[in-house]
């Protein structure tokens, strides 16, 4: 018997990734809608939640999860400031955050989230898709298992 010391991607890898993606933007909306504030630094757990997601997929390490893990902190982030631009706009007209979401252009979010954005706010995403890309790199390969 020999075993594989480089794991190939798991099929239900991407599509887990996506989904824990989508609750993560879900719950840092609702965040950053109770406190009020954007809740920048959940973009640095953000890049943690998808290298985690993608090292229990048993994705393997190296420039492909990191790159994966790049790509999905940053959607996070992106679909993050859009749904909460979308909330608080939505909040004037007596609507819900994804009903608003589906009226708000990409013009009037980018004019929302440049004046919402503070610096540290950047400093905050930059570090999340920094962590993301190390965290990719330097994950840890598991070796064979006993079981």
């Amino acid at each position: 018997m020999t075993i594989d010391a480089t794991p190939t991607p798991r099929w239900f890898a991407l599509p887990l990734l996506a989904l824990g993606m989508l609750g993560f933007v879900s719950a840092w909306v609702l965040a950053a809608l109770f406190f009020e504030r954007q809740c920048a630094w959940l973009a640095v757990l953000a890049a943690m939640d998808m290298v985690l997601l993608l090292g229990i997929a048993r994705w393997p390490a190296g420039a492909s999860r990191a790159g994966w893990a790049f790509a999905a902190t940053a959607a996070a982030v992106v679909l993050a400031n859009f749904g909460i631009a979308a909330g608080e706009l939505g909040k004037s007209f007596g609507l819900r955050p994804w009903e608003s979401a589906l009226m708000l252009g990409a013009d009037h979010a980018w004019t929302l989230l440049k004046m919402a954005n503070s610096p540290l706010d950047l400093a905050f995403y930059i570090a999340g898709l920094l962590v993301a890309l190390a965290a990719g790199f330097s994950a840890r390969r598991r070796g064979p298992s006993a079981r």
